[in-house]
């Protein structure tokens, strides 16, 4: 039995970072978003499959920041769509010490806001929301 050679494919990679000029505008934002607001230490926005796009930490783990945003994601959008309760808009996980807020900023990209214990839930939602429409509205224009 004789086979016939097989074709090497190159497939782009599925796992490239997004463009520089993407997190330059992302990253203003989100540091405007702490400006804005006192209580929050920093935020990480990143693809829905974890890739990081900008970092605002000031501890150097905004890969796996991303990476678990991602995990979370996945399980609080199947949770939305096993109930019935439409799409994910945001998932907020309250700590000993302080709150992870994360915001859906479009239909590819997650907003990660972290903040400190005792902040006013009503302004950090109200602040991600609107930084989480800020950098969909980058991403959909530079994308």
């Amino acid at each position: 039995m004789r086979f016939s050679p097989l074709t090497v494919v190159r497939l782009p990679s599925l796992r490239r970072r997004p463009p520089m000029e993407l997190r330059d505008e992302v990253l203003k934002e989100m540091v405007l978003l702490r400006e804005r607001t006192p209580d929050i230490n920093g935020s990480v926005a990143c693809t829905v499959d974890g890739l990081p796009v900008a970092c605002d930490l000031t501890a150097d783990n905004g890969d796996r920041t991303a990476a678990l945003t991602a995990a979370l994601v996945a399980m609080s959008t199947r949770m939305l769509s096993l109930s019935g309760r439409g799409d994910l808009q945001e998932t907020l996980i309250s700590g000993t010490a302080g709150f992870a807020a994360f915001y859906a900023a479009g239909p590819t990209i997650v907003l990660t806001v972290l903040a400190r214990p005792g902040t006013n839930l009503g302004l950090l939602r109200l602040e991600g929301n609107k930084t989480a429409a800020a950098v969909a509205a980058i991403a959909a224009r530079i994308r």
